[in-house]
């Protein structure tokens, strides 16, 4: 017998999707975003969504198991870690000193993932909040092409930066998720 769990999925349409698409809320009606920074935002929406969905239905414990020794990587870990780098490229486009790390020098986003409850209620407001914070940050130069802060970085590929972080750390999440309990999907 096998300690690892059993490889499942809610979905009943196709046996590998997270979810059906009826039920999916990253699926929407009618045609796609019109405009470039439109395109962009409606990706990285997504990407943060399918983060959140990958973490839903998980308890603390659950949440903080880590993947393969001796990787540090957790699916509360990668919230906290998406944290520390939404603050980052908060960061990259400030004229002013950079605000402090949430979390601390080195791997301290991925070593702090501690399964607590209250720890769990913590990232996911910090999480928010940066998030909230760049986007703000963000909405106000609509140009993608406006470069900002002291090193001069384009809106776009602070946008693009943005949903590759995401995309690739979602499928990370998706393994860790079905190291836990065996959910998979797309």
């Amino acid at each position: 017998m096998s300690d690892q769990p059993a490889r499942w999925t809610q979905a009943t349409t196709y046996p590998d999707m997270w979810a059906d698409p009826d039920d999916d809320p990253r699926n929407s009606e009618g045609v796609s975003p019109d405009g470039e920074l439109a395109t962009l935002q409606d990706f990285l929406t997504g990407y943060r969504t399918t983060l959140r969905m990958k973490c839903e239905g998980l308890d603390a414990e659950q949440l903080a198991r880590r993947s393969v020794p001796p990787s540090t990587m957790s699916l509360l870990g990668l919230l906290r870690h998406l944290a520390e780098v939404e603050r980052d490229w908060h960061n990259w486009i400030r004229e002013a000193d950079p605000l402090p790390k949430v979390y601390g020098e080195d791997n301290a986003d991925f070593d702090g993932a501690v399964a607590e409850q209250a720890e769990v209620d913590a990232a996911y407001s910090a999480l928010e909040r940066e998030q909230a914070a760049t986007d703000a940050a963000l909405a106000e130069h609509p140009d993608l092409s406006e470069r900002l802060g002291k090193d001069g970085f384009a809106v776009r590929e602070l946008m693009v930066h943005r949903i590759e972080e995401y995309a690739r750390h979602c499928g990370h999440a998706d393994l860790l998720r079905e190291c836990v309990d065996g959910r998979v999907g797309q």
